[in-house]
C-alpha cells in the first residue's frame, strides 16, 4: 500500500512539472519575440507598438513572455509584465541580490542576453530569469524567459 501511495505521488509530482513547463516560455521563444517586437517597433512606429506590448495584445504576450522597452534614460515605455512601471525610471532598479540588471540591459551596444531575478507574474513568486535584450535606436528593447 505504501508503495502504491508513493508511486501516486511521483506521478502526481511528474505531471505537475510537466503541466508546469508548458506554462512558460523559452530562451528561444524569448529571443524571437524580441527580435520580432524590434521589427513591429520599426513598421508601426514606437506608439502604436510600445501601447500593444503593455497591453499584451494578441501575438504580444504568451505564457510568461512579453515585451518591455526602456529608454537610454532609464525611463520604461512599454512593459507587458506590469503596466504600472510605464512612465517609470528603471535605471537604479536592482534584483533582489542587488544586481543592476537594468543598467546592464541598457549598456548593451550589440544584441545579447541579460541574467536577473524577477516577479514572474504567473506564479507571483521572483525567479530566476533570462532576457534576450536588443537595442534600438534610443531604447533596449526585451523579452526574458523564467529558467526552468
Amino acid at each position: 500500500m505504501r508503495a502504491l501511495c508513493g508511486l501516486i505521488v511521483a506521478i502526481a509530482v511528474a505531471l505537475s512539472s510537466a503541466a508546469l513547463a508548458d506554462e512558460r516560455g523559452t530562451q528561444d521563444e524569448a529571443k524571437a519575440m524580441a527580435l520580432k517586437a524590434v521589427e513591429y517597433i520599426k513598421s508601426a512606429g514606437p506608439e502604436i507598438a510600445y501601447k500593444a506590448f503593455t497591453e499584451r495584445a494578441p501575438g504580444w504576450a504568451d505564457r510568461d513572455l512579453y515585451v518591455f522597452v526602456v529608454r537610454d534614460d532609464g525611463l520604461t515605455v512599454a512593459h507587458g509584465g506590469s503596466a504600472v512601471l510605464v512612465g517609470k525610471n528603471l535605471s537604479n532598479l536592482k534584483d533582489v541580490d542587488g544586481k543592476p540588471f537594468i543598467l546592464e540591459c541598457l549598456a548593451m551596444k550589440a544584441p545579447g542576453w541579460v541574467e536577473y531575478k524577477w516577479r514572474n507574474p504567473q506564479s507571483q513568486a521572483v525567479e530566476s530569469k533570462i532576457s534576450y535584450v536588443v537595442p534600438l535606436n534610443d531604447t533596449v528593447v526585451g523579452v526574458g524567459a523564467y529558467k526552468q
